[in-house]
């Protein structure tokens, strides 16, 4: 056999063994989403937000809004080891294989995953100071939507050094990732580990890189934009020496709403992008830019993020995003009252105790004291709060689940 004819044959095995292999996951074809069986996948879903990434909304605050200031709200307010049981208690009740049946019951296919990339470091998170466990929570979280036959993708929502400047980030108020080495090391060095965990695992859809980056509010937004590209690109390599069975997600800039940075976005053949819509018109017009975007592209598109609004408002915007093939994933599922497919009630006080404190100066120690509440009053309402939120106590929104294109007791899950 000549050189150049091994040299063929070898070529044409590598890429018979790449094509088998993306057969038995979901991968990119044209703009659409193709699972193993063959069919189309137009994603319809949830996000299981603040369960890995808390946000002070959830709870009912509005200063003190992201994990690290609610944490240190917590340890000034009845210490560090009942913070520790509160988070860890909060982990393992806030999301159960209950709460995955109930999604998979309305005839859900996806579920999205936001989590912090804390959760793969020995930095203190969520009361844990070391041997972090998110390898624990995202296993289990695969292991129930594999008996659900829904599929997951995972969303770093929160990056090293921040990507965003915003309380979502829980951060520092400025996107630092993209100004620091390190930074961007420690961020491939995690999606790598993530990659190499779950390369074999079909119920994985695939790899968010990051939430909503670069806000608009820097007057240097622009060289932030033309950064994010080139960081994508590294992180994709990374995930690629580990993993080249998995979809690769990639969102824009400016609450993943601007894509013009973008322009070699073929550098792998298994990439897709992610847009988010919170507000205004639900109209095609109104959208036209992510449209626009993809039919350039002719990779799929897909609305992470929408919701908190009306009925009416999220029924009118999955007619517009099925007609123009954008899957979509609902935010949130689960949050106090409101807008999401199941609800809690806050306890009865939770406001006049735990939200006064959370909002009032804490910029001293004189003013810790002062404004401490009831140690046996505040762990009390802490503990109701965790009791709240289990599954059994939460009351699903129906209403709220018609309008997204969902019902209750559906059976054939992956549409």
């Amino acid at each position: 056999m000549s050189k150049l004819r091994f040299i063929i044959l070898c070529l044409s095995l590598c890429l018979g063994l790449c094509t088998w292999s993306q057969r038995r996951f979901v991968h990119v074809q044209g703009q659409d989403l193709v699972q193993p069986n063959g069919q189309k996948l137009f994603i319809v879903g949830t996000n299981l937000g603040n369960w890995l990434n808390p946000e002070g909304y959830m709870f009912g605050f509005s200063k003190t809004n992201c994990e690290w200031m609610i944490h240190e709200m917590i340890c000034q307010m009845v210490g560090p080891d009942f913070a520790a049981d509160f988070w860890k208690a909060f982990k393992d009740n806030y999301i159960t294989r209950k709460d995955i049946d109930f999604i998979a019951s309305t005839g859900a296919n996806t579920i999205r995953l936001p989590f912090h990339y804390k959760l793969f470091t020995d930095e203190d998170y969520m009361g844990l100071t070391n041997h972090q466990d998110g390898f624990k929570r995202m296993d289990d979280v695969v292991s129930w939507c594999k008996a659900n036959h829904l599929y997951v993708i995972l969303d770093m929502h929160d990056c090293p050094g921040g990507q965003t400047g915003d309380n979502i980030d829980d951060g520092y108020g400025y996107p630092w990732l993209f100004e620091s080495e390190r930074s961007q090391q420690r961020f491939c060095e995690i999606w790598q580990k993530i990659a190499a965990h779950f390369a074999n695992e079909p119920t994985v859809l695939g790899y968010e890189l990051m939430n909503e980056p670069i806000a608009h509010y820097f007057e240097n937004k622009e060289t932030l934009n033309k950064k994010l590209e080139p960081l994508y690109k590294k992180a994709v390599a990374a995930i690629r020496k580990v993993d080249r069975n998995h979809i690769v997600i990639l969102g824009g800039a400016r609450w993943n709403s601007d894509f013009y940075m973008f322009s070699d976005w073929k550098f792998d053949d298994n990439i897709m992008y992610t847009c988010h819509r919170y507000g205004g018109e639900p109209t095609s017009e109104a959208i036209n830019d992510y449209i626009a975007f993809r039919n350039k592209t002719g990779l799929p598109m897909y609305m992470g993020e929408t919701g908190h609004n009306t009925d009416e408002w999220q029924a009118k915007m999955c007619r517009v995003l099925r007609d123009q093939n954008i899957g979509y994933t609902f935010w949130p599922y689960k949050k106090i009252e409101g807008s999401c497919m199941v609800a809690f009630h806050k306890p009865e006080g939770w406001d006049s105790v735990i939200v006064k404190f959370s909002e009032t100066p804490r910029t001293s120690f004189k003013e810790w004291r002062e404004a401490r509440p009831d140690q046996a009053k505040a762990r009390q309402l802490l503990k109701q709060f965790l009791e709240a939120t289990k599954f059994e106590n939460c009351v699903p929104q129906t209403s709220y689940i018609q309008s997204i294109g969902l019902g209750i007791q559906h059976t054939n899950h992956r549409k």
